[in-house]
């Protein structure tokens, strides 16, 4: 009889593709991937490091875990076994760069030897077995890590290393059996940085998206984030392959504050004006492009006028997504020892004036689509018995009635929120 295994996520999308990468390497060796905890003899808790909050949530899922099964056993994988081992000596772990050993370790879990395999080693995860979440959707890693010094506030290169790129035959590789032997409708490309794709291997974002593009189907890509200095460097290459029809016009850029000072505190190689050349250049060539952008309020030192650049720049760039986090001291980062911390209830007034004030803007965006007919991918189960498609902008739309995932519809949007667009 198998061993029945569940598998919980949190945090990115690169760690979204680990998990559906676990659970084909435990398929393929006879274990069963169940839905529910209460079925598992074994619970996977794959982690995220990146946000205060999120690791928290993490600890109070872990605790109510111990407290409801305790006979269960539970693996912990991901950053924060990375990062903190010694908060979970008593786990059996597995490190960010050994996710394609969880067979060995569920092995040895199973033998009673809680082992721990944290070693960072350069381990092929492209074209092994996978489970998917969602069967139209393909995640392609193009590479893992970081280039260069890290940023001041952030634990993903402690977690993660430095960039390791994978070879573009195999990532073609992997992209053209999804497309044309599982029939996936979209690719989405996930690195913690995909614009310094290809600069440890000679090679470039640019060219990795051309050969994808030229791939004999109809699908489309969505490029996961890209930092500002690489799409300034890429501007003028980025810009032409996102004219291609297979590109969703989807651009998530994070420019994390809008004040160079503070940018410079960060480590963040690049400044507020280069991000409005970004967003202005993107804008005049290919109208109705989604953009969307990340700010970190109350970072350390940050003053009332260097946060008002913050909120200057959304209104002057008016993104349709912005990703707003409190600043959060992370462990063994630059910014955890800076003077001057900003304390909670300044970062939690400074994070609430971000959202009225973005709001209005989202919704104003949201609007311009009102009337819009064309056609839509369903990719997503909503609420409600709702259904979310994507149009050629990446834009979330709510449909109702009987679709599947994967069908491609026609629709008019009817109605908007801050959120997204409805036919209804």
């Amino acid at each position: 009889m198998s061993t029945n295994i569940y598998i919980k996520t949190y945090g990115c999308t690169l760690n979204r593709s680990d998990s559906e990468l676990m659970a084909g390497l435990l398929k393929k060796a006879d274990f069963e991937i169940v839905k529910n905890p209460d079925d598992a003899f074994i619970i996977i808790i794959n982690t995220c490091a990146v946000k205060s909050p999120t690791q928290e949530k993490f600890f109070s899922y872990l605790k109510k875990l111990k407290e409801k099964y305790q006979y269960k056993k539970i693996i912990i994988t991901g950053c924060i076994p990375q990062t903190m081992p010694k908060k979970l000596k008593s786990y059996p772990l597995l490190g960010t760069s050994q996710i394609t050993n969880i067979v060995q370790l569920v092995e040895e879990v199973l033998h009673d030897n809680p082992v721990k395999i944290l070693k960072k080693e350069n381990f092929p995860r492209l074209n092994l077995p996978k489970i998917r979440k969602n069967p139209v959707i393909e995640i392609i890693p193009i590479c893992e890590g970081c280039l260069g010094a890290p940023c001041s506030y952030c634990i993903v290169k402690k977690a993660r290393g430095h960039l390791r790129s994978y070879p573009k035959e195999n990532i073609i590789k992997q992209a053209r059996k999804a497309l044309i032997k599982d029939n996936v409708k979209e690719l989405w490309l996930t690195a913690q940085d995909t614009g310094c794709y290809g600069k440890d291997i000679n090679s470039s974002l640019p060219e990795l998206l051309e050969e994808i593009i030229a791939i004999p189907k109809e699908f489309k890509i969505r490029l996961g984030m890209l930092n500002p200095d690489h799409a300034y460097e890429l501007l003028d290459k980025l810009i032409k392959i996102y004219k291609s029809e297979k590109m969703f016009k989807f651009l998530h850029i994070p420019v994390q504050s809008g004040n160079n000072e503070i940018l410079k505190k960060m480590k963040r190689n690049y400044t507020s004006k280069q991000f409005k050349e970004i967003i202005k250049r993107f804008r005049q060539e290919i109208p109705n492009i989604t953009i969307a952008t990340d700010i970190i309020v109350g970072f350390p030192g940050e003053t009332e006028e260097q946060f008002q650049d913050s909120l200057d720049l959304i209104k002057e760039t008016a993104p349709d997504v912005l990703n707003r986090n409190r600043y959060w001291k992370r462990p063994k980062t630059a910014a955890a020892k800076m003077k001057n911390q900003v304390n909670n209830k300044e970062k939690k007034r400074r994070s609430s004036l971000l959202t009225d004030i973005f709001k209005n803007i989202s919704r104003m965006r949201n609007e311009r689509w009102l009337d819009w007919t064309g056609n839509i991918i369903i990719d997503e189960k909503g609420k409600d018995d709702s259904l979310v498609g994507r149009n050629f902008a990446y834009k979330p739309i709510i449909v109702k009635g009987d679709h599947r995932l994967g069908e491609e519809i026609k629709v008019q949007i009817k109605n908007i929120t801050p959120f997204d667009l409805r036919t209804f």
